[in-house]
């Protein structure tokens, strides 16, 4: 059965893989987005260059903390999901700016809830974040963890965002999913993240930054198994549920780098630097709950996806 589905955040990394997904599964989708200058914006217009010409594609272009827009937007648009994405990213700017972060993050959440109790729909899928889990010590980091001690503004946003939906899910009925993402990378992934990033540096024969001692360790996703994710709990709707959504490896951040400079055929030169205030030492997701659940399993290793995303890399027009 064809859905209404709307995605904010939908010209960005995650939403742009979210909406081929779905259009190409015959899905009618509404994208919001403001094309803000956290990264360059022309690279969100590529993302969505693909889907304009489309009967079932809608692009409105705004900020989630317009009130009357959201409202709007609710009200016109006769949705039966939405999938909420958009955000400001990033642990390190939130320190920077933390106050943007929980406007967005947290009163942009707020509208977006707010006009779905007023207008429908009651199908609510929240993108949230492996910060939650801060400088959790157990791994892997499970759901039912404890998670007091969020270490960046961003965290703390992400952690408010899934407790909002718990509200409007108790009061009202909303059914609200909030999907903990784990270092979502892959073709078109935002250009600080360290893969993209890296990847650039490598390139272009310049030396490679490397926080602490190389030892951290991260849980990385390759997108097209978090988009399976997102699909599924939005497909399923259950009533509540907070859900790991990860690759269920980890990978040292110096094996990274040398795996990388490998499918350059680059040898790596390495600044070492000190440790970044906010960055935990290890994400690791228990994606077990998603899976008996969602039947979720990521099926790209590090090494492949890596592969993949280098391909991509060395064939954009641009040299990226």
């Amino acid at each position: 059965m064809t859905q209404h589905i709307l995605v904010t955040g939908g010209a960005g990394f995650i939403g742009s893989h979210l909406t081929r997904r779905l259009l190409e599964r015959g899905d009618r989708v509404t994208v919001l987005d403001d094309f803000n200058d956290f990264y360059d914006p022309r690279r969100k217009r590529d993302n969505v260059a693909p889907f304009l010409e489309r009967d079932d594609y809608r692009l409105v272009e705004g900020d989630i903390r317009d009130d009357d827009l959201v409202d709007r937007l609710f009200a016109e648009g006769k949705f039966d999901a939405v999938v909420h994405l958009a955000a400001r990213a990033g642990v390190r700017p939130s320190l920077e700016e933390p106050l943007l972060y929980e406007e967005v993050n947290c009163i942009g959440t707020l509208h977006l809830l707010e006009a779905a109790r007023r207008h429908g729909p009651e199908i609510f899928t929240f993108g949230s974040s492996s910060s939650v889990y801060g400088i959790n010590k157990k791994v892997p980091f499970s759901e039912t963890d404890e998670i007091n001690q969020p270490i960046s503004p961003y965290a703390t946003t992400k952690r408010t965002g899934e407790l909002l939906c718990y509200n409007y899910h108790h009061l009202y009925g909303l059914k609200t999913s909030c999907l903990r993402f784990f270092t979502v990378y892959g073709p078109a992934q935002r250009p600080e993240m360290a893969i993209h990033k890296f990847t650039d540096l490598l390139a272009r024969g310049e030396t490679i930054p490397m926080y602490g001692d190389g030892e951290s360790r991260r849980d990385y996703t390759y997108v097209d198994d978090i988009i399976d994710g997102i699909v599924a709990v939005t497909d399923l709707a259950p009533d509540f549920e907070i859900l790991n959504l990860g690759g269920a490896e980890t990978t040292r951040l110096v094996d990274l780098i040398h795996w990388l400079a490998e499918e350059l055929a680059v040898e790596p030169r390495i600044e070492y630097l000190a440790d970044q205030p906010g960055d935990v030492p290890i994400t690791y997701a228990d994606v077990s709950k998603a899976n008996q659940l969602l039947g979720y399993s990521p099926n790209v290793p590090i090494r492949d996806g890596l592969k993949r995303f280098v391909a991509w890399y060395t064939n954009q027009p641009t040299g990226e």
